[in-house]
């Protein structure tokens, strides 16, 4: 007899577990069914990269000295770096330069690294190809500048959610001029140098009256 009472009390704790989380999952869905669907309809809308966003590298052939910084601290020792050195100038010449996007991780060391800024990172992030040996990039096409999603005329650019106004959960129907809800860097040092100027001119007038 006491077998089976314990037994039907295990069996009402299990059920009571089993309603109890049912019910959880069941509140995150019916709280997921008041907000508003974010859709992107791409390829005809597209998402503004962020700031620091690390894309495609561009690469300005003019700048490169060929001095290899790029390839000793990449990770993977992934840029081709062809070049031969000039007896009468004494100095190296580039003759080819390349990188495997294939392969590449994006880690922008070789970018933080240059010693010209021949090398820099882009938002281009639309890199997919049938034939991986299309995604090694020469220095022509490394030199392309990417067209940007805010001056495409055929694509509608939107915010992430990261910049979108506090509250503003739908990026479709953003009226224009509209601030992001954090602050640029550059605001916030604009702000730190007034504040700065008036403890300053604070000081100097008691100074003065003393």
């Amino acid at each position: 007899m006491l077998n089976f009472l314990k037994q039907v009390g295990d069996y009402a704790k299990e059920t009571a577990q089993a309603a109890k989380f049912i019910g959880q999952g069941l509140s995150v869905t019916f709280d997921h069914m008041k907000r508003r669907p974010v859709t992107v309809q791409y390829p005809y809308e597209k998402l503004i990269p962020s700031e620091r966003y690390r894309g495609r590298i561009h690469f300005e052939f003019d700048k490169c000295i060929s001095c290899e910084v790029c390839v000793r601290v990449c990770p993977i020792n992934l840029p081709v770096v062809d070049w031969e050195f000039n007896r009468e100038t004494k100095k190296k010449t580039l003759n080819h330069y390349s990188i495997d996007f294939g392969v590449c991780i994006f880690c922008g060391n070789c970018v933080e690294y240059c010693p010209t800024n021949c090398l820099s990172m882009t938002e281009e992030y639309e890199l997919a190809s049938y034939d991986r040996h299309n995604l090694n990039y020469d220095n022509v096409a490394l030199g392309r500048l990417p067209y940007k999603v805010t001056n495409d005329p055929m694509v509608t650019p939107m915010r992430e959610f990261g910049y979108l106004p506090k509250g503003v959960m739908d990026p479709h129907d953003l009226p224009a001029g509209t601030q992001r809800a954090g602050r640029l860097p550059k605001d916030i040092l604009a702000e730190l140098e007034t504040q700065k100027a008036k403890e300053d001119a604070k000081k100097a007038s008691v100074e003065a009256a003393e």
